[in-house]
């Protein structure tokens, strides 16, 4: 009788040190999970890896066996690009160490952490890297893909706060990129997604910050036109330090929120003031909500950031179903507008919603050559996420998405931030790179010719081979 996958693994990796489990293995269907519960795949082998050395093992078994590999950080990309069919996980949850250096602001930063974790490592010494909005989220596929959340207008992307980062190759090998060492490398990671090698080990700039002044303004959905509109107009003349995500969706039927807005359909902003003076924020938000009819609710506070990164956490617990659509945004038209108030208004399911994301700012400071995030000219990263926890509206989520983006579509720029895109094909990857693809697939061709690292937004290796 022929083994399987997990049981060859035992057999041939030698020296490794974390867990291996196959399906025949207690504790598999909880190993195999990842966030989004529509990508329920059933991989042959998953490995928990614990160091660099047991990635460079698993890559190698996986490609001796030639069996798909995917790689799994905080497992939750919306395509669920961190499990395969069939194949082989490298599973980096056990990489959690996490290094907070206060003098020298930097934080070195496992390859396994998701960013809550961060979030309170430097919050204890009054510092903070720029993440996205759930802290669940891994710092790997977040920063590999760019990293956009409530700090980027003042503090830039995640991968602009990258430093240096340390990676296993295809070919085992473990190498540093930064500035300094494989800069080509460290220029591809910087928005190439998972591309290019496997990352253990993360070293982020910090910035000082401890409270913010952040929360929810909501109206009525159906006043969702006037809104986007003045939002529009409003938001890209505030300063680095004000920001805030205009969203379409409903009120949870839970604290801290009213009864009486329970499952109310809205629109509305989510503010984050990040230079933590209330009288500036309240003076910053001041001129659009006096533009707009009085709001059904308005509260903005003062708060720890790592509460303010946590807020959604319990609204979207993994086990979710979840499809997703994005773009990139450089204008919002009056035709825009009226869509959006007609798709946002009819949102199927209490969690599902559309955000429209500020990447201007800092952001804006690097030029679209300097990473390999190419849209530095975008004013927004629009996305729309159709959700629900019950299987049986999976098809109602995804059409509502659907709709919804290929009606605004023609609006966009193009392409669309990549750690929000499903499996979508390679014109929509090519798309999201533009002009900085060729040089993506050149530098893909060098680190990883045999497209080993494929299951993830995928640059294919140029068949010219490196540059």
């Amino acid at each position: 009788m022929s083994m399987t996958p997990a049981q060859e693994a035992r057999r041939e990796l030698a020296g490794f040190k974390g867990e291996l489990k196959g399906p025949d293995d207690t504790g598999y269907d909880q190993a195999r999970a990842v966030y989004n519960a529509m990508a329920d795949k059933r991989p042959a082998l998953i490995a928990s890896c614990t160091d660099a050395d047991d990635v460079s093992r698993v890559i190698g078994f996986a490609r001796a066996h030639g069996l798909p590999l995917a790689v799994r950080g905080g497992g939750h990309h919306g395509a669920g690009l961190g499990t395969v069919e069939g194949g082989v996980v490298a599973d980096l949850s056990p990489l959690k160490a996490i290094e907070v250096d206060p003098a020298a602001r930097t934080a070195r930063v496992g390859g396994g952490c998701v960013w809550g974790e961060v979030d309170r490592a430097t919050h204890e010494h009054g510092l903070a890297a720029p993440s996205g909005i759930i802290s669940t989220t891994g710092v790997g596929g977040l920063t590999l893909g760019g990293g956009l959340g409530h700090l980027t207008r003042t503090f830039g992307l995640s991968i602009d706060n990258l430093l240096e980062a340390d990676l296993v190759l295809a070919d085992g090998r473990q190498v540093k990129a930064s500035a300094e060492e494989n800069s080509d490398l460290f220029w591809a990671i910087r928005g190439g997604g998972g591309n290019f090698g496997v990352v253990t080990s993360f070293l982020f700039r910090l910035h000082e910050l401890s409270t913010v002044i952040a929360g929810p303004t909501f109206w009525a959905a159906e006043q969702g036109r006037e809104v986007l509109a003045a939002y529009r107009d409003f938001l890209p003349g505030l300063p680095r330090e004000v920001t805030g995500f205009f969203m379409y969706g409903t009120v949870p039927p839970a604290p801290p929120f009213p009864e009486s807005l329970h499952l109310r359909k809205v629109c509305g902003v989510v503010w984050c003031h990040t230079a933590g003076d209330a009288d500036a924020a309240d003076r910053a938000m001041a001129p659009l909500l006096r533009a707009l009819p009085d709001p059904l609710l308005h509260a903005v506070g003062e708060m720890p950031h790592p509460v303010l990164q946590s807020m959604f956490d319990g609204l979207y617990p993994p086990g979710d179903q979840w499809y997703w659509r994005a773009d990139f945004v450089d204008e919002i038209p009056d035709d825009a507008v009226a869509l959006h108030a007609k798709f946002g208004a009819e949102a199927p399911t209490m969690k599902s919603t559309m955000h429209l994301y500020p990447v201007d700012g800092a952001a804006h400071d690097p030029t679209a050559t300097d990473t390999a995030w190419s849209y530095r000219g975008a004013r927004w990263a629009c996305v729309y996420a159709g959700v629900d926890p019950d299987p049986a509206n999976a098809d109602l989520i995804k059409r509502w998405t659907v709709d919804y983006f290929d009606a605004l579509h023609p609006y966009s720029a193009g392409g669309a931030y990549v750690n929000m895109m499903m499996d979508e094909g390679q014109e929509r990857v090519r798309a999201s790179y533009r002009d900085n693809y060729e040089r993506l697939a050149r530098i893909k061709a060098a680190y990883d010719p045999d497209n080993v690292f494929r299951l993830n937004q995928n640059i294919e290796p140029d068949p010219r081979g490196p540059a």
